[in-house]
């Protein structure tokens, strides 16, 4: 893992939200374990957040995932501090962010950080060009290296030739592409992306997802996506924290997640998840088996869905999984990966 002070690490801590008048006075009471709806009944005062600890690597996505009203939109906002936390820390590169005077936090904003909205927030009287070097003005950069920076980003995104358009004559992909080139132009660490995706068609949905993936290859930003969807979740996320009611159920990698759901809560969400596109090969292989040389050889990282698609091609009933020194560690029937692909009890191989 990355260390979390290193560029873009982020370290939150015994991170605790509660709203109303005098929040403080019942962080006791909440530690000692009020309920959410006790606070609410008896105080009037709303639990946003309890006890929140995730590490996030820095050069990795980081997806907080969960139902509307469980805290991932309140937590995303203690990272730039637009929202200030009752109790906790939340460490950027080892700094804690929460005892920042005013100029220190101005500058954390405009330089480590970057947002991404779900409505867009484009500036609707500036142009694509426009709207995409706002940071870099507030910043001060000098103006040929505003149009130069942006001009970069808004080819990669892929919207070279709407450089002049405005906000209103483009799809709703297109101005979240918009928005993904101001973030990017700031080059700042850390991505925060807010429902990014949630209110776009589901297939350019899935067009952003790539492209942001494609993107990261490049740019190895620590990225913070905040989603209702485990389907996005698992596709985007090196690790996924799930909320429920302003607490962490359960948080790791999406076949953590997937193989091992903590409760009944995190089960009813994996349950109808396609599996091949979650489990890699070495999780469900059998370690140390013999293989004979007719066998396919699939790598170590490849997906199960992958692995059959392979194996389809050339008939194959066994495959022997290699690693990065294309040795082999373990091996594979088809059965296995089919049975795999459909079993939601089906565990890692110890």
């Amino acid at each position: 893992m990355v260390d979390g002070a290193q560029q873009g690490g982020i370290e939150i801590r015994n991170l605790y939200k509660i709203f109303g008048a005098n929040p403080k006075a019942y962080i006791d009471a909440v530690r000692g374990g009020m309920t959410k709806e006790e606070l609410n009944q008896k105080h009037q005062h709303v639990l946003g957040l309890r006890d929140i600890n995730i590490t996030m690597p820095a050069g990795s996505i980081q997806v907080i995932m969960g139902l509307s009203g469980s805290g991932k939109s309140t937590l995303i906002r203690h990272i730039n501090r637009l929202i200030d936390p009752t109790v906790g820390e939340v460490l950027v590169e080892g700094v804690d962010v929460v005892k920042m005077d005013q100029a220190s936090l101005r500058q954390f904003r405009r330089h480590q950080t970057a947002m991404v909205f779900q409505k867009f927030a484009l500036l609707p009287h500036r142009n694509v060009l426009e709207n995409t070097v706002y940071g870099l003005e507030v910043q001060g950069i000098a103006h040929a290296r505003q149009i130069e920076t942006a001009m970069h980003w808004i080819e990669r995104v892929g919207l070279n030739g709407f450089e002049q358009n405005y906000p209103n004559q483009l799809s709703g992909g297109m101005q979240q592409r918009v928005g993904l080139a101001r973030a990017l132009t700031n080059d700042a660490p850390i991505l925060l992306m807010d429902e990014a995706f949630s209110a776009l068609d589901p297939m350019i949905r899935m067009d952003m997802q790539g492209i942001l993936l494609d993107l990261q290859k490049e740019i190895r930003k620590t990225i913070v996506f905040i989603t209702h969807d485990l389907d996005e979740a698992l596709r985007l996320g090196d690790r996924i924290a799930v909320l429920r009611n302003g607490e962490v159920v359960q948080q790791g990698t999406g076949q953590d997640i997937v193989l091992k759901p903590a409760d009944d809560y995190i089960a009813r969400f994996v349950r109808e998840v396609n599996r091949g596109r979650v489990i890699q090969v070495e999780t469900i292989m059998q370690p140390g088996a013999a293989a004979s040389a007719d066998t396919v050889p699939i790598r170590v990282g490849t997906l199960i869905e992958e692995a059959i698609r392979s194996m389809n091609k050339t008939a194959a009933s066994h495959a022997r999984i290699i690693n990065a020194q294309d040795q082999t560690i373990g091996t594979l029937h088809m059965t296995t990966l089919i049975d795999a692909m459909v079993n939601p009890t089906t565990e890692p191989t110890s």
